[in-house]
């Protein structure tokens, strides 16, 4: 039997066409990300986190020379959200990066070890987490679920 996965996502050509509040958030991970230690890569990640009380959660990469102990930018906010707000729920986190990593017209997603924790994170608080990925040449995506980023993830 052959199965079909599908979902639904907005691609913006520009993050300031977002609403007040998304658009607020996207700056708040800009100014995460300049703050980043990347001396390694120099691909600076900013996260941020908007929870359901209106705190925001910032996160950015922090490398280590002794690769792979570094972690990124999501991962340290969605952890920092888990042991500061351990009842909290994350809204919506929103993603930027800078850097020569990838070409500026390549669309940034999340890596697989941050989707997972995405999940994680989701199912935990058993609410979607919206996810808002602004590419370094302004183009955004809006997904309504870390599930989308994810669909066959580890969980129960």
């Amino acid at each position: 039997m052959r199965e079909q996965f599908q979902f639904n996502y907005d691609l913006l050509t520009d993050w300031k066409e977002l609403p007040i509040e998304d658009f607020k958030l996207v700056q708040v991970a800009y100014s995460a990300m300049d703050r980043a230690y990347a001396p390694y890569s120099e691909f600076l990640v900013g996260a941020a986190l908007l929870m359901e009380d209106g705190t925001i959660v910032e996160g950015n990469n922090q490398e280590n020379v002794a690769f792979p102990s570094g972690m990124c930018a999501e991962r340290v906010a969605l952890f920092y959200a888990g042991a500061t707000y351990p009842k909290g729920v994350v809204k919506t986190i929103c993603i930027v990066a800078k850097g020569a990593l990838m070409p500026a017209s390549f669309l940034l997603s999340p890596c697989g070890s941050c989707r997972q924790v995405l999940l994680e994170s989701e199912n935990r608080q058993r609410k979607a987490i919206r996810v808002i990925v602004v590419n370094q040449d302004m183009r955004t995506l809006v997904l309504d679920s870390a599930k989308d980023l994810l669909p066959f993830g580890f969980g129960k």
